[in-house]
C-alpha cells in the first residue's frame, strides 16, 4: 500500500504539494526536500508575510488603474507590440500579463474568459500580486528573484492557484533595474517550459531595446555581439553612446561580454572599450550595417538599433525608423544609374511587401546580403530583426542546430539551457538566407516544410511554435542545373523563387564612378577623389571580385594616404596591388574579337539563356543570333 502511495505521489504533483500544504498548516512547518529550492524558499517567504496557504478568499488590493498605467507608460509603449505577438503565438490556452516593478498589473490578453470560472476573479489590471499578498506566484516571485521563474502546476504557494503553471522573465531598464515583468500563465502542467522561457526571453529582448530608445531619444543606440548572427536576438549586448563616445548606459549582456560590471562601464569613453577612435567608428555606424571591431575581449561585431536625428559627425544622420520615401531612396540608390536594375530592385521591394520570397541572383562580391538588408528596411518589417545565415559558411554538421535551435540536452556536447535558432530570432523581421545553393540536400526537405507551415520546433522539442519571417535568399550558384543534378530540391526551388533578381556584375555596370564615389562615402571620405591615372586603370579592370573587391582596393589606397592628402593615385597602391591590377586590365584586340568575346561572356554569365544574355548586351535576341552567326562564319 505504501508503495502505491509513493508511487501516486511521484506521478501527481498536485497531491504532492496539497499534502504539504496541509501539513504547512497544520504544524506550521515546511517539509524538507518536497520543493525546488528556489520554490521552497519563495514558499518560506510566504509564510513569513503570515499568508494562509490554504485560504480560499481572493485579496482585493487594486490601484487607481489609470495612475498606475500612467506611471509604467514608457514600460507599456516598449512592451504592446510584443504583447500582441505573444497573444499569436501564446495567447490561445492562456495568458500573458505585463505587471510593473511592484507586481502591479498592467495588461492581461489572452483566455480572459477563463478567469471567472477558475476564481481568479481578482487577477485583473490594477490589481498587486506581489509575494507578500498572493504567495509564490512567477510575476511576484520573478520581481523579488531578479530572474526568470517558472512555477509549474502545483508550486503556488496559493491552494487556489495549484492547477495553474506560469513563466515570468523581468524586463530591466538602460540602468539594470527591474522595472517590469512578462508572464505567461496556462492551465496544467507546461509540457515546454523551456520552450516558453526561450520565447518569453526573446520578448523580453526586444522590450528592453525599445526601452532604450525610449529613455536615450537623442542618443545613438548599439547592439553588438561576438556572432553577427546573434544581433537583434535577446542576447545581444546594449550599449547607450553619446556622440562624443560616453558610454551613458548598458544592459546586463552587454557587461556580460565585456566582463565589466555596468557601474565601471557607464561613464567610460566607447574608445577604451573598442580600441579605436570614437569619431572614425561612430561614422561607420551611422552609414549602417555591421561594423567588425577586435578588442581586448575579442572580435565583436556592432550594429547601430538607434542614431540621433543631428549629429555632429557630418550633419544630419537619418532616424532609425526612416519615413518609407526615405527608405525607398536609399534602396534606389544601389542601382546607380542602371534603370533595367532600379527597375528589379523595385519589384522585389514589391514582392517582399507582398509575402513574397526574393530570390538573388548574381557572382560573388556582388552585394547580395546590401541588397537584402536594403530590401528589409524598405519592408513594414524594418522595425523587426534581419537575421543572415550563410548556409555555405556553417559546417553541415551545425546547420541544423544553428537554424531550428535546440533543447538543453537535445545532443552530446549541446548548451545549457540550449539555443533558439536563427529562424527563430528572425521571428516577426526578415530571414535571409545566403548561399542557400549550398545547403545540404537534407536539410531542405525540413526546411521546405517550415516555409510551407510556417512553424519551426527545436532539435529534441516535440512542440512547435509558429514562425512569422519573411524570405531572402541569395546564391552564386546556377540553381536550375542544380535541380536538374538533383543537388537541389524542385520543390524548395519554386517555394523560394517568388520575385527573381539578378545582380549585375561589377565590369557589366556602367556608373563605375558613382559606385566609387558610394564605397567613399561608405568609408568616411566623401570629400576625396581620384585621379585620372587610378580612374582609368581601375575603369579598365574586370573586377572578378566584384564590389568587395573593389571597396578593398579603395580601402587599401585610403590606408596609404598622408595627413591631409584628398586626391588618390597610382602611388597610393602598394606594387602587388598595382601589378594585379594591370596585369589584369582588358587589352585591346580587335573590333571582331571583342564583340565575340562579349558575347560569349554575356551567355556564359546567363548559362547559356540567349534572351539574358541580349538584354545584358542591350540587343534583341534577333540581333544576337545574326551577330553570332556571323562571327562565326
Amino acid at each position: 500500500m505504501a508503495q502505491d502511495i509513493r508511487i501516486k505521489t511521484a506521478a501527481d504533483p498536485l497531491h504532492e504539494s496539497r499534502q504539504a500544504r496541509l501539513k504547512l498548516a497544520s504544524e506550521g512547518e515546511l517539509p524538507q526536500g518536497v520543493l525546488r529550492d528556489e520554490i521552497d524558499a519563495s514558499w518560506r517567504r510566504s509564510l513569513g508575510h503570515g499568508l494562509n496557504c490554504l485560504e480560499g478568499e481572493q485579496v482585493e488590493q487594486r490601484h487607481d488603474l489609470q495612475l498606475l498605467l500612467d506611471s509604467n507608460r514608457l514600460l507599456i509603449d516598449a512592451a504592446t507590440p510584443e504583447l500582441e505577438y505573444l497573444v499569436s503565438q501564446q495567447g490561445k490556452g492562456g495568458l500573458i500579463i505585463l505587471g510593473d516593478a511592484q507586481a502591479n498589473v498592467l495588461a492581461i490578453e489572452g483566455q480572459t474568459e477563463f478567469l471567472k470560472s477558475f476564481g481568479l476573479r481578482d487577477l485583473r489590471p490594477g490589481s498587486c500580486w506581489s509575494e507578500s499578498l498572493r504567495g509564490t506566484n512567477a510575476i511576484g516571485t520573478a520581481v523579488v528573484e531578479g530572474r526568470p521563474t517558472l512555477i509549474n502546476c502545483g508550486e503556488h504557494y496559493l491552494d487556489r492557484l495549484s492547477p495553474f503553471s506560469c513563466t515570468s522573465v523581468p524586463l530591466r531598464d538602460p540602468q539594470g533595474r527591474v522595472v517590469g515583468v512578462i508572464d505567461l500563465t496556462r492551465e496544467g502542467v507546461m509540457a515546454q517550459p523551456q520552450d516558453n522561457l526561450a520565447t518569453l526571453m526573446l520578448a523580453a529582448g526586444n522590450i528592453e531595446s525599445r526601452m532604450f530608445g525610449l529613455c536615450y531619444p537623442d542618443h545613438l543606440v548599439l547592439a553588438f555581439h561576438s556572432r553577427p548572427q546573434y544581433l537583434g536576438s535577446a542576447w545581444h549586448g546594449l550599449l547607450a553612446v553619446s556622440l562624443d563616445g560616453e558610454v551613458l548606459a548598458a544592459n546586463e549582456r552587454a557587461c556580460d561580454l565585456l566582463q565589466i560590471r555596468r557601474e565601471a562601464l557607464v561613464g567610460r569613453r566607447s574608445s577604451d572599450l573598442i580600441g579605436e577612435r570614437s569619431p572614425q567608428f561612430i561614422t561607420r555606424l551611422l552609414q549602417g550595417g555591421v561594423s567588425s571591431v577586435q578588442t581586448a575581449k575579442g572580435e565583436f561585431f556592432f550594429r547601430a538599433l538607434q542614431v540621433p536625428r543631428h549629429t555632429s559627425l557630418g550633419g544630419t544622420a537619418p532616424a532609425a525608423r526612416a519615413p518609407a520615401s526615405q527608405k525607398t531612396l536609399l534602396l534606389d540608390e544601389l542601382a546607380g544609374r542602371d534603370s533595367r536594375f532600379a527597375r528589379a530592385l523595385r519589384m522585389a521591394r514589391q514582392g517582399l511587401a507582398n509575402e513574397l520570397p526574393v530570390l538573388l541572383l548574381g557572382e560573388t562580391g556582388t552585394g547580395k546580403e546590401v541588397v537584402a538588408r536594403a530590401l528589409h528596411q524598405s519592408s513594414p518589417r524594418a522595425d523587426k530583426p534581419f537575421v543572415a545565415v550563410n548556409c555555405a559558411a556553417i559546417p553541415e554538421g551545425l546547420i541544423e542546430s544553428e537554424l531550428f535551435g535546440y533543447r538543453e540536452g537535445a545532443f552530446t556536447g549541446s548548451r545549457r539551457g540550449g539555443m533558439v535558432g536563427r529562424l527563430m530570432q528572425a521571428h516577426g523581421g526578415t530571414l535571409f538566407l545566403d548561399e542557400i545553393g549550398d545547403m545540404p540536400l537534407s536539410l531542405q526537405a525540413r526546411l521546405l516544410r517550415v516555409l510551407q507551415e510556417r512553424k519551426v520546433a527545436p532539435l529534441g522539442a516535440g512542440e512547435e511554435q509558429d514562425i512569422d519571417v519573411a524570405v531572402i535568399c541569395a546564391t552564386h550558384r546556377d540553381l536550375k542545373r542544380l535541380v536538374q543534378e538533383k543537388h537541389f530540391r524542385e520543390d524548395l526551388y519554386y517555394r523560394i523563387n517568388g520575385v527573381s533578381l539578378r545582380l549585375p556584375a561589377l565590369r557589366e555596370r556602367d556608373d563605375l564612378g558613382g559606385m566609387i564615389s558610394g564605397v567613399l562615402h561608405k568609408f568616411g571620405a566623401s570629400n576625396v577623389s581620384l585621379d585620372k591615372d587610378l580612374t582609368d586603370l581601375l575603369s579598365g579592370y574586370d573586377w572578378p571580385g566584384n564590389i568587395r573587391q573593389l571597396e578593398m582596393v579603395l580601402r587599401s589606397a585610403l590606408a596609404m594616404r598622408e595627413a591631409g592628402e584628398k586626391v588618390l593615385g597610382l602611388d597610393h597602391l602598394t606594387d602587388s596591388l598595382l601589378d594585379e591590377l594591370t596585369a589584369s586590365c582588358r587589352q585591346p584586340g580587335s573590333i571582331r574579337e571583342n564583340e565575340l568575346e562579349l558575347i560569349r561572356s554575356a551567355l556564359d554569365r546567363h548559362q547559356g539563356n540567349v534572351s539574358a544574355a541580349a538584354d545584358a548586351l542591350g540587343i534583341s535576341r534577333a540581333t544576337l543570333y545574326r551577330k553570332l552567326k556571323q562571327l562565326r562564319g
